[in-house]
């Protein structure tokens, strides 16, 4: 059951949020491929790992690109030799295109190929210069039962 929500309302009453709402929109248009299939496991808190099941497909046969926090996969066969021989096709052999929204600082690690799985590694890498620091307060030290005294002045005309 695929269900459409519309973000107009919230685009109207919000700045800066464009690229979200395009992720949704977009997200929820890939949900109807189907193929090929895949997994995506958080394996520690700063990696990831997606795995594609590409029965049929070489190594050769598979591109993996990352480009603007985009992660593409696609898989393009050669030339079929044996297409009169074959009575059903059950096993998918046309061409595919699998894309990922990466979010900031994730990058690709690495990638392996085995028994028909794509797998494909993930880390998040956060600049030292976009980590959260700790700020030291600067002034001088004074005892909390310290009391503020009045001005000179006021004393003196007391």
């Amino acid at each position: 059951m695929r269900t459409n929500f519309d973000f107009t309302p919230y685009r109207r009453s919000t700045v800066g949020f464009d690229r979200l709402f395009d992720l949704l929109e977009t997200s929820a248009r890939a949900d109807a491929e189907g193929y090929p299939p895949f997994d995506i496991e958080r394996e520690s808190e700063d990696r990831y790992r997606i795995t594609l099941a590409v029965a049929g497909f070489r190594p050769e046969e598979i591109e993996i690109v990352a480009q603007n926090n985009q992660l593409t996969v696609s898989g393009r066969r050669g030339e079929e030799r044996d297409i009169g021989r074959f009575l059903h096709r059950g096993i998918a052999t046309g061409a595919f295109e699998r894309r990922f929204q990466l979010a900031d600082f994730v990058i690709v690690e690495e990638a392996s190929f085995d028994n028909g799985l794509l797998r494909i590694g993930l880390k998040r890498e956060v600049p030292e210069a976009m980590k959260p620091r700790r700020i030291a307060i600067n002034g001088t030290d004074t005892p909390a039962n310290d009391r503020l005294e009045a001005p000179s002045e006021a004393r003196d005309a007391a």
